[in-house]
């Protein structure tokens, strides 16, 4: 009875134990910072940096000076934090282990991949497509995935370097070397290295973001181009600073569209009238150096858009993802529409996922309380991931920001994406991708704000400061210590689907082609579905295909008359291979 107490006590608090930790560890430095004797309160002649030292519990000193002096060195702590993220994740590898997709999205990022890293911008349609219907995928006009192309050619450049994550590592220590270099474009250098610093710790390096195959970093690494180069833009129209920019537009656009729009509207109209109203500089040097790059990269990505459009769906102006949503989709995007008639659907579990939880999820947020729940819902859901305890504390400085004239673009910039995302039917974290540097020059803003916090004559604000690095690097240790240890501090990662997993090791080491007819009970979880093949069906060693009953399969068994078919129960326990046969039934 107390074993089955404490298993559901667990249960309970599993998903919000890592976040009450890094809640008493913040406090406990607060405490710290607050108990420590302040010698120099009141003293004439000191200096505030003597001040602020004295009154700083000594741990939080120790790297001061040799930080600051190497973040000095812009381009060398840009190589330090890329090079640095990467190693450390690549020496986490025995502890923390390769991630294996397990989602829609991961499977359909894979899907480009594959076609992509085979010199392909999409796949014929197969002749059997009816038994291979996925999710976030498109089987007509073509085979292929119903996102842009843009997550897929860094999970394809992985797949050349021998394994598509490696594609995913290399573009978040890129992501993370640009976040520092974004930074120092509007604070200090050593501001700007540790507020990279912490994005690393914090949420990128045991999050999803970067053990997963959403291939987010790129979309971020946008935002952070684009948020980069406008103030240097400002200072001193370079080509370069132009050609960042540019290229920051085109990611956004090639990953996720309406976001990035949202995004960057408020970053080029203050562009536009920059342009527009500086005396600084010749106007023609400005259209030299800024306009015209920017009005060619659009151009070209334009069009370069319109060609992958027209390979893939047959019109430059149709996308996957158009396609994939008029094909299956009964829920809207948008709040304000209305749901599509309900489609013809060939197969139980996409009905469910479509019919049942994508459409009950709108149907739920209609209502005004609805509505509220949902946005609630999407706020924590936000906070727990890029925010947490740990910087909600330098958050609590925001009604500075309000009064610094620098923060105007980014609070204004900001309005702009809430209002933007109020208006999804759905929010998931990497959504805001765009916004994640934005999300760190509002901490390290605030950080330096705070430093400045006095309290009864006493400089306690740079203790305060102190104490998130120092609780983002022991919240690491803690999470890597206690995953080498074998203890439980947190929900359990999602790693692949393990029956699947199983099964397809299994069918690995027998010898030729196999073909796996994967059937579901009525209560399956339509999120975990086993219909993920590569972007070569007829070259796969292993080709998965839904159940379609007895006569329908024939047809397909007919086709891969060379393959040994097998029927498997998705939703067994544990999952059984059964040869298939004409009195093969599944269970």
């Amino acid at each position: 009875m107390a074993l089955d107490l404490g298993k559901g006590l667990y249960v309970t608090l599993a998903p919000w134990l890592l976040p009450i930790i890094e809640a008493v560890l913040l406090i406990a430095a607060v405490i710290l910072t607050f108990l420590s004797r302040d010698k120099s309160s009141g003293v004439a002649g000191r200096s505030a940096r003597a001040t602020i030292a004295r009154s700083t519990p000594v741990p939080f000193l120790s790297w001061d000076g040799a930080f600051s002096r190497f973040a000095r060195r812009r381009k060398l702590s840009l190589a330090a934090v890329g090079i640095g993220t990467l190693a450390v994740r690549v020496a986490l590898i025995p502890v923390w282990g390769v991630p294996k997709p397990a989602v829609h999205d991961e499977f359909s990022f894979l899907l480009a991949a594959d076609t992509f890293s085979q010199g392909r911008l999409t796949n014929p349609p197969h002749p059997m497509w009816i038994h291979f219907e996925g999710f976030h995928i498109i089987q007509q006009p073509t085979y292929m995935s119903m996102y842009p192309p843009g997550q897929g050619l860094v999970l394809a450049l992985g797949q050349v370097l021998g394994h598509p994550w490696i594609g995913q590592l290399l573009i978040t220590a890129l992501m993370c070397a640009c976040l520092c270099w974004m930074l120092q474009a509007w604070v200090p250098p050593q501001w700007a290295l540790l507020g990279a610093c912490l994005a690393v710790l914090r949420p990128v390096l045991l999050s999803y973001w970067m053990n997963s195959y959403f291939a987010t970093s790129i979309t971020a690494l946008g935002g952070i181009l684009i948020l980069g180069a406008l103030p240097r833009i400002r200072r001193n129209a370079r080509l370069v600073d132009a050609v960042w920019f540019g290229i920051g537009l085109a990611l956004l656009a090639n990953t996720r569209p309406y976001e990035g729009l949202v995004f960057s509207l408020p970053i080029v109209a203050a562009a536009v009238v920059w342009m527009l109203w500086q005396r600084k500089l010749p106007s023609r040097i400005v259209f030299l150096r800024v306009a015209l790059p920017l009005i060619l990269i659009l151009l070209c990505t334009g069009g370069a858009m319109g060609y992958y459009f027209w390979r893939v769906t047959g019109s430059p102006f149709v996308m996957p993802y158009q396609v994939n949503r008029a094909t299956y989709a009964v829920a809207p995007y948008y709040v304000w529409q209305k749901p599509r008639p309900e489609p013809v659907y060939h197969h139980a579990e996409m009905r469910d996922f479509y019919m049942n939880w994508e459409l009950r999820s709108y149907e739920e947020g209609r209502s005004f309380v609805g509505f509220v729940n949902r946005i609630g819902r999407r706020i924590g859901m936000l906070w727990a991931f890029y925010i947490g305890p740990v910087y909600t504390l330098p958050l609590l400085a925001s009604p500075w920001l309000f009064r610094d004239r620098k923060m105007r673009l980014p609070l204004t910039l900001a309005g702009c994406v809430a209002a933007g995302n109020v208006i999804e039917t759905w929010t998931l974290v990497h959504y805001l991708a765009p916004v994640f540097g934005l999300i760190f020059l509002f901490i390290v803003q605030c950080l330096r704000h705070l430093r400045l916090y006095r309290r009864r004559g006493r400089s306690i604000g740079f203790g305060l400061a102190r104490a998130v690095p120092t609780v983002c690097v022991a919240m690491v240790v803690l999470r890597v210590t206690a995953m080498a240890a074998g203890a439980r501090i947190e929900p359990p990662r999602p790693m692949g689907h393990p029956k699947q997993t199983a099964i397809e090791q299994e069918l690995q080491r027998l010898p030729g082609q196999q073909l796996v007819i994967v059937h579901y009970s009525p209560s399956h979880i339509p999120h975990e579905d086993w219909i993920n093949n590569r972007a070569d069906i007829d070259a796969s060693k292993i080709v998965w295909a839904r159940d379609m009953g007895d006569s329908k399969n024939r047809e397909l068994l007919d086709y891969f008359k060379n393959r040994r078919a097998w029927l498997v129960n998705a939703d067994e326990s544990p999952a059984v291979l059964r040869a298939y046969g004409p009195s093969v039934t599944a269970k």
